[in-house]
């Protein structure tokens, strides 16, 4: 397909996603299935496209003073693509299956595209009702942060100590352009390529031979900050799909034992085949037996370290996934911090005296993060929170003491400030008697 066609074919997309309210990937799914002439190249770019929209749609709408998703695509072709006005023209030609030229109000709009006077969440392009909650998480950053969340993310890896080293991984992936990460000892950066398509990893031999393992850079501090040691009785209370507890086994060295547990049993299901080709030994799954069914009961107060990686509303993770910011609605705030509540009340009666509970989200909202936290330590006057310095000395993390909390106790990590999703950690300590 032409530039040009694939632009046209993204706005059908667009249009579907306004009229249907669905998610962007089934969108994409039943184009692809409806054009089967589209080649796996086509279709990927297709969905470049229609994702640099829905990062930049907000600002793309008051550049272009309309809300159509043709005046979004050509708004995000120059904010998101940095396309010039006339390069946009070329692909606006009418000819062929190219979309309809250009009128002269979209004209006028390129000519002259101005977002001084938008309000914070047109210009970080992030929901409205959401501007007061990312005032108070960033004050006179926040349009920096939405911006930074509106931006591609890169291919974050973590090597798997447990099978190799970071230069050996490094030498393995040179050819892909890998980087070490800034901060996470084990991490591994690819960029994206200019039209945004993601490293085809899956039939990278280091992959498939488990040396390397997809998680963020922000993930993987999040999870080296928990310091789970060998020997140690670790509950992972919200696996999910097991990327904490793969990091944490390769820090153990396979050596104690790792519980991964989550209250939906179907999100364990892909950590079965990444625990066999990681090779990581000292995990095991327990899921649960029907909705009154602890996998856990048998834990109460015997575990080192407990990690909760909460149920949260993801803002931390608009990168990768930026139609979830348009999807998402202020009630699902208020169910997730009800939900964060019961899992940390839930979650300290696993620590025995002594042990630790690490309280992460890949959300940047204070509601989501140092208020639980506050919340949580009212409620319980034996557990104490660590000073974020104190944390990240212990976990051998240098170069990251200004990511120390402003709003109380923990971590936060941005993408504007350290180049990693957005994410928030903590840890909390048991009296030891």
């Amino acid at each position: 397909m032409h530039p040009s066609a694939r632009i046209a074919a993204a706005i059908e997309v667009l249009d579907d996603l306004e009229t249907r309210r669905r998610p962007a990937a089934d969108a994409l799914k039943d184009w692809g299935l409806a054009h089967r002439f589209a080649g796996s190249k086509d279709r990927a770019g297709i969905a470049s496209l229609v994702y640099d929209v829905l990062r930049r749609r907000a600002s793309a709408r008051w550049v272009m003073k309309a809300e159509t998703p043709r005046a979004e695509m050509i708004g995000a072709l120059l904010l998101a693509r940095g396309l010039s006005a006339q390069e946009i023209a070329g692909h606006f030609s009418g000819e062929g299956h190219a979309p309809a030229p250009l009128s002269e109000d979209e004209k006028a709009a390129l000519a002259a595209p101005d977002l001084s006077g938008a309000p914070i969440w047109v210009a970080g392009d992030f929901p409205e009702w959401l501007a007061p909650h990312f005032a108070r998480a960033f004050v006179e950053k926040a349009v920096e942060e939405g911006r930074a969340l509106a931006a591609r993310a890169p291919l974050d890896l973590r090597v798997n100590a447990l099978k190799a080293t970071r230069q050996q991984s490094l030498e393995e992936l040179a050819h892909l352009g890998a980087q070490a990460c800034r901060f996470a000892p084990l991490g591994l950066r690819i960029a994206q390529g200019a039209d945004g398509r993601a490293t085809a990893l899956s039939g990278e031999p280091a992959y498939a031979r488990g040396l390397v393992e997809i998680q963020d850079e922000g993930s993987q501090i999040a999870s080296r900050i928990a310091r789970a040691a060998p020997g140690e009785q670790v509950l992972d209370l919200c696996a999910g799909g097991g990327g904490k507890s793969l990091a944490m086994a390769g820090d153990m060295e396979n050596r104690g034992q790792i519980y991964a547990t989550d209250s939906d049993g179907r999100r364990l299901t892909p950590i079965f085949p990444r625990l066999e080709r990681a090779g990581a030994r000292n995990v095991q799954v327990r899921a649960p037996r029907g909705p009154n069914h602890d996998p856990a009961g048998d834990l109460a107060g015997a575990c080192d370290l407990v990690l909760v990686d909460a149920p949260c509303t993801g803002t931390g993770t608009w990168r990768r996934n930026p139609d979830a910011k348009w999807r998402i609605r202020p009630g699902a705030l208020e169910q997730r911090i009800k939900a964060q509540d019961d899992v940390l009340a839930r979650a300290a009666l696993y620590v025995k005296p002594g042990g630790r509970l690490v309280y992460v989200t890949c959300s940047l909202l204070c509601e989501e993060n140092e208020d639980r936290i506050a919340a949580f330590l009212a409620g319980h006057i034996d557990f104490a929170a660590e000073p974020a310095a104190e944390s990240l000395a212990k976990a051998g993390l240098a170069g990251l003491d200004a990511a120390a909390s402003p709003h109380g106790p923990g971590l936060r990590l941005t993408p504007a400030r350290h180049d990693t999703d957005g994410f928030y950690a903590v840890v909390l300590l048991r009296a030891a008697g």
